[in-house]
């Protein structure tokens, strides 16, 4: 084999040698068996973009990552994610990723996430939100949605149906060692909240 390649090489480039030396045999070896099925499920394991928004043009609305592959003691620890902002397609790309793996053989685990919060433009909450921007800075908010985990999530899990919009200061370099805030939002940020609260219904 190392003849017919050394051949091939030299074809190519008459300049180049071939040297074969004897090397310690690795401490473990991963069987043929098991790194085809390491390689398979890899290349089967859906990874990007799953779905975009209907209701938001150029959102993604669901999508699956393929994070890392890494050895842990005597086996592979493959680490996915899963996200969308409608709870159902979540659930269906966690399946489908978990199906591939479990045919495999391999076992899956599912940790902890963040629940889909669905964007809804018609929120009364928004509009009051919008109106107060407005009156305070004398322009048009950038209202957007994003395809990240939120808080609202969560609170809207545990309160469903409820009304909700994310606003904050401005952080810069989210969850890096660079995360920083630049101060003199906060008290922007604070005069919002009051004004917003101000012309909040009660109930």
């Amino acid at each position: 084999m190392f003849k017919s390649i050394y051949e091939e090489l030299k074809h190519t480039d008459p300049g180049v040698t071939l040297t074969i030396k004897d090397v310690d045999c690795p401490a473990t070896l991963v069987s043929c068996a098991v790194a085809d099925r390491l390689y398979e499920s890899l290349y089967a394991c859906p990874h990007g973009v799953i779905a975009m928004s209907p209701v938001i043009p150029g959102l993604v609305e669901t999508s699956t990552n393929l994070a890392s592959v890494r050895t842990k003691d005597d086996h592979f620890l493959i680490t996915t994610s899963q996200r969308s902002s409608i709870e159902s397609a979540k659930d269906d790309i966690v399946t489908m990723v978990a199906s591939v793996f479990k045919l495999a053989g391999a076992k899956v685990e599912h940790g902890d996430g963040y629940p889909g919060w669905s964007p809804n433009p018609d929120s009364e909450i928004l509009e009051i939100t919008r109106a107060a921007y407005v009156r305070m800075f004398n322009e048009d908010p950038k209202v957007l949605a994003i395809h990240a985990g939120l808080e609202c999530g969560l609170i809207g899990e545990v309160y469903p149906g409820m009304d909700m919009v994310s606003y904050g200061p401005t952080i810069l370099g989210a969850h890096s060692p660079d995360e920083r805030l630049k101060i003199d939002t906060v008290k922007r940020f604070w005069d919002y909240t009051v004004e917003i609260l101000k012309n909040a219904p009660l109930a």
